[in-house]
């Protein structure tokens, strides 16, 4: 597989196709996507997002932050962080899901 498609369901967004092993955060701007980005460094947690596909999970550091701004849920992820391994769906993390 070259390019992994992601998607914006709830959104007006269109699909995007980017490279297998691509950061999201590197390629995912206002103009392409739903998604905010504050620090791109997965500091901020600016960029939670719910992620449902195939990616791998999150690193210690991510898996900390996202402890604290979303418990006890698996697709919580921090897009910037998000290192693509297939397709997946991305759409914004609302605060009254915690």
């Amino acid at each position: 597989m070259n390019n992994c498609v992601i998607s914006f369901p709830e959104s007006n967004f269109l699909p995007l196709s980017l490279q297998f092993n691509a950061r999201l955060g590197e390629y995912l701007t206002p103009e392409n996507s739903p998604i905010l980005f504050g620090c791109r460094t997965g500091l901020c947690g600016t960029c939670l997002v719910k992620a449902v596909g195939d990616i791998p999970p999150p690193e210690a550091e991510e898996r900390e932050l996202l402890a604290i701004l979303a418990p006890d849920n698996a697709q919580a992820r921090l897009a910037c962080q998000i290192k693509l391994t297939g397709n997946i769906a991305i759409t914004t993390y609302q605060s009254d899901e915690i």
